[in-house]
């Protein structure tokens, strides 16, 4: 049964980057549609497959799930063998919490710095409410590698639904220069060095559509 996401612009969609990721990483096919966003039509395309007139939305089979979170968790369901959440119940809590934090969390940081994959490390002044928010991730990332990451370079070791959801924000914090510790900074390394990634950052920076909203000085 074929698999179909729907997605936003790659350069500028931070939710659709997730499930994206998670998917190629896991090494599902599946087939893709990217619909432009904030453009004349775009919302009615979307409505085809979404009920809320957002993307991302899965398609599987006669199944239509949209939010980034409660894809990750069908795909987990899916395909227990890609083990998307920690096996050891401890670390399965916690990364189940962080990426509920990422999913509700950090609207300072989403709107002074919007994800666009174009822009590589250009700095931008910061707000007291971006630093507090890059500082409880700079933790949630140290604090992830230390307690659950020595099976491998990601959050919790291997690559888990964890790391999908704060793909966004190591986009985010390369693009705009921001600085993390020495922990974070390995953690974004790995993760910027995976060939889904770039694959997802070649294509959004060849795309030809332009949000102003996201091209800040």
């Amino acid at each position: 049964m074929t698999l179909k996401l729907v997605l936003g612009n790659k350069n500028y969609s931070s939710w659709s980057l997730r499930p994206w990721i998670a998917m190629r990483q896991i090494g599902l096919e599946f087939d893709e549609e990217v619909i432009p966003l904030y453009e004349q039509g775009s919302r009615e395309r979307v409505l085809r497959y979404s009920p809320t007139g957002k993307v991302p939305v899965l398609i599987d089979g006669d199944s239509t799930i949209w939010e980034s979170l409660a894809i990750l968790d069908h795909l987990a369901d899916r395909f227990p063998a890609a083990q998307l959440w920690p096996a050891d119940p401890k670390a399965r809590a916690h990364a189940r919490a962080v990426s509920a934090e990422m999913h509700a969390g950090f609207a300072a940081l989403r709107k002074h710095c919007p994800m666009n994959m174009r822009r590589v490390g250009k700095p931008r002044d910061l707000t007291a409410d971006v630093v507090a928010d890059v500082r409880r991730i700079d933790d949630i990332w140290t604090g992830c590698r230390e307690r659950f990451g020595q099976g491998g370079p990601f959050l919790f070791g291997r690559f888990s639904a964890a790391d999908a959801m704060y793909a966004p924000v190591v986009s985010r914090f390369s693009s705009y220069a921001i600085g993390v510790g020495a922990a974070s900074e390995a953690y974004m390394a790995a993760m910027m060095a995976l060939s889904a990634w770039e694959e997802w950052r070649r294509d959004g920076v060849a795309e030809p559509w332009i949000m102003p909203g996201n091209e800040l000085d």
